[in-house]
């Protein structure tokens, strides 16, 4: 019997959800999708060089998955660059931990957890603060 799927832990947000090749406008790319899970996968192992069995038990997910989940990520990631496509990164079956609090007016980034709130930045005290984790969160208007 199948196990039933298991929603992936996300530690935070990423910063940036989009990238592509600088000087070509974007309705000229095709773009690639890769998942928020996808993009963990990616920062875990590549970014934070964790074991597939440490990155694994981190996201809730068995290390086969997690191997299955890096694979597809990194072919995603190699074919936007390699072919000059717009990498775009999406939501998915997730539980966000942590969400990351972005000042636009000094550029502080803070990360609290998912539940709690930044109405003021704690660097500068403006109140232009953009919650990160808002496009990725369930029930919840952008």
């Amino acid at each position: 019997m199948k196990q039933p799927y298991r929603r992936r832990r996300i530690d935070e947000p990423p910063k940036f959800l989009n990238f592509k090749p600088s000087g070509i406008p974007r309705g000229m790319l095709k773009k690639i999708e890769i998942s928020l899970d996808e993009y963990e996968a990616i920062r875990l192992a590549d970014y934070m060089q964790l074991e597939h069995e440490e990155a694994s038990e981190k996201m809730n997910i068995s290390r086969p998955t997690f191997t299955r989940l890096i694979r597809s990520a990194r072919q995603k990631v190699a074919k936007s660059i390699i072919e000059g496509h717009e990498l775009i990164i999406k939501g998915g079956n997730i539980e966000l931990l942590n969400a990351l609090h972005h000042c636009k007016d000094c550029g502080e980034t803070v990360s609290k957890p998912i539940d709690e709130t930044e109405e003021n930045c704690p660097e500068c005290g403006s109140d232009h603060v953009e919650n990160l984790a808002k496009p990725f969160m369930k029930n919840e208007s952008k």
